[in-house]
């Protein structure tokens, strides 16, 4: 009763503020006033009392996860508030600061990103948070295994359904012979495309570019990640636990809007994401969010050339 006769009072006055604005829009700006007014409700616990009270539970998508669940469950540890976490399967690695860490769900459902127990929800005209804190990976999985004579270039690509159709923003076979042959002198470069076994699926299908038999016939200089899990010399517990170890030894990213830049940009260095559409262009979440998980140089690439004058430019 309380959240529908809120959600009356911020629908009016963002309709009243924003009037001009898409209706499709307008609901992100009133869903960050309702997730502001839920955490008024625990006031004294967060500031005055601090019990070892707070649960985090989460499943939703993987970039939603990275972007609020994950910071706001690591300022409740550095809180002393944090009693548990909850999370999708082959998470326990990003949460190595909980107590208590369950890997409670299977999959991962578009539902779950509307989480209003988090400080924000997938886009926000607001992302100065209160409740958010950054979470140091590269700190914790840097490691001498995944150590190479270049310093280490990861392209971590995506060719996913979106928005219930086609791939849309993706590296394309000719746009990655024109990445690794203007880099490959300067860097170990590693490749990183994850197989639908090797992660907890959402609703997006997967789907294949059989770009890993033309990586190993044209460009064999390039290592698979797949390749280093098969390998796994540092001993990961499963793929996401790699990725943050292989990560965490580079400094230098390209990366697919979604979750697949998300973890991009927490490993600090430049990270060249390349989004043609979404609402992230809208709420500017590349400039104002992404550089807050890490402090990451974040470039936007709106389009296949402009990932080309970025490598040239940075």
């Amino acid at each position: 009763m309380l959240r529908n006769i809120l959600n009356k009072i911020f629908s009016a006055y963002v309709r009243l503020r924003y009037g001009k604005m898409h209706w499709s829009l307008r609901y992100y700006y009133r869903d960050t006033y309702y997730c502001i007014a839920v955490q008024a409700k625990y006031l004294l616990r967060d500031y005055i009392f601090k019990p070892k009270y707070k649960v985090t539970s989460f499943d939703g998508e993987f970039a939603p996860e990275l972007q609020f669940a994950l910071p706001f469950a690591y300022w409740h540890h550095k809180n002393g508030t944090l009693k548990k976490t909850e999370s999708s399967k082959f998470t326990r690695e990003l949460y190595f600061f909980s107590p208590a860490h369950e890997e409670k769900y299977d999959t991962r459902r578009p539902e779950g990103n509307y989480n209003f127990e988090m400080p924000r929800i997938l886009y926000s005209q607001d992302y100065d948070m209160n409740k958010w804190a950054q979470v140091p990976l590269k700190e914790t999985y840097q490691n001498n295994v995944y150590v190479f004579d270049k310093p280490v270039l990861v392209i971590a690509n995506r060719y996913n359904m979106e928005w219930d159709g086609p791939p849309i923003s993706f590296f394309s076979i000719e746009l990655l012979d024109h990445i690794i042959s203007e880099l490959k002198d300067r860097y170990t470069i590693i490749y990183n495309r994850p197989r639908p076994q090797n992660i907890t699926m959402d609703n997006s299908d997967i789907y294949d570019m059989d770009e890993y038999s033309w990586l190993e016939k044209t460009h064999p200089e390039v290592i698979l990640l797949e390749n280093l899990w098969r390998e796994n010399r540092a001993k990961a517990n499963n793929f996401n636990h790699l990725q943050l170890q292989v990560y965490a030894n580079a400094s230098k990213f390209l990366s697919i809007h979604g979750g697949t830049a998300t973890l991009a940009s927490y490993f600090g260095g430049t990270n060249i994401i390349l989004s043609k559409q979404g609402p992230e262009h809208h709420f500017g979440c590349y400039h104002k969010l992404y550089p807050k998980f890490s402090g990451a140089q974040i470039l936007h690439a709106k389009n296949d050339d402009e990932v080309k004058q970025f490598i040239r430019n940075y």
